[in-house]
């Protein structure tokens, strides 16, 4: 486990650490406990404006209430699994171009790290999630659309 004083310190140093316009982030996973671990991370960091999900058919209403600037979200989820989400997302004209990192228990960090961390054409993130690993995957999707 990595002390806290070194998981904040690395935050700090991301590039959108300590900016006037913080980012929003929509997690989107039907397991509670994932997404207050999740937004756990980003609001030790203080630079991100972040909304949980955890019913997925309700998530496209979140995203168009909330206009996230990047969507991490949970594959397998019960009623609107992670996929056809996306794609609903994808399709949606005031959401289609927000990146989407999926995290997901179904495939493991070996299986993840071997397609170069991209699963069905999306980044993705293997579950038990790391809290720098999720601020650098976000960090770098949001530096590719900027």
């Amino acid at each position: 486990m990595i002390p806290q004083k070194r998981i904040t310190k690395k935050l700090m140093t991301l590039p959108h650490a300590c900016t006037n316009n913080p980012k929003r982030i929509l997690i989107v996973d039907d397991e509670p406990r994932i997404t207050s671990l999740v937004q756990f991370f980003f609001n030790r960091s203080g630079n991100y404006n972040v909304r949980a999900e955890n019913v997925s058919s309700q998530a496209l209403t979140s995203a168009e209430q909330f206009q996230p600037d990047l969507i991490l979200m949970d594959i397998d989820m019960p009623g609107l699994d992670g996929g056809k989400l996306a794609r609903r997302l994808m399709d949606h004209p005031g959401l289609s171009s927000v990146p989407i990192i999926f995290l997901s228990g179904i495939f493991s960090r070996n299986e993840v790290q071997q397609r170069d961390g991209v699963m069905g054409g999306f980044p993705c993130i293997a579950k038990p999630v790391c809290g720098h690993e999720i601020l650098e995957r976000v960090e770098e999707c949001l530096a590719a659309v900027e």
